[in-house]
């Protein structure tokens, strides 16, 4: 895992708990930091968020994105579980993904 990550977890732990997260995983090139480029690279994110009420899941989803990309200063991919229905993307993340807070 990179150290950008490391050094925010207690952080992305609280924003988790501020934004109804279930669970949050790391995914891609930041788990391993193989072919992660600290300058340039995005940081992926799988979500799972707890059960919310008709009309909260855009602001919700949109404010934990947002918090993110402000403590990272860079561009996130927030991939919700629900919207995964590619087998082959499924299998890409299964090899390559790392639990970083669940409630």
């Amino acid at each position: 895992m990179v150290t950008i990550i490391e050094q925010n977890i207690e952080i992305l732990k609280r924003l988790c708990r501020q934004h109804h997260v279930l669970r949050l995983e790391l995914i891609g090139s930041a788990v391993s930091g193989e072919k992660f480029e600290m300058a340039r690279s995005d940081i992926d994110f799988l979500v799972e968020f707890q059960q919310l009420k008709p009309g909260e899941h855009a602001d919700t989803y949109f404010g934990l994105l947002e918090a993110l990309e402000n403590l990272f200063s860079r561009h996130i991919d927030l991939v919700m579980v629900k919207a995964v229905k590619n087998p082959y993307f499924l299998e890409a993340i299964n090899k390559n993904r790392k639990v970083l807070y669940a409630a």
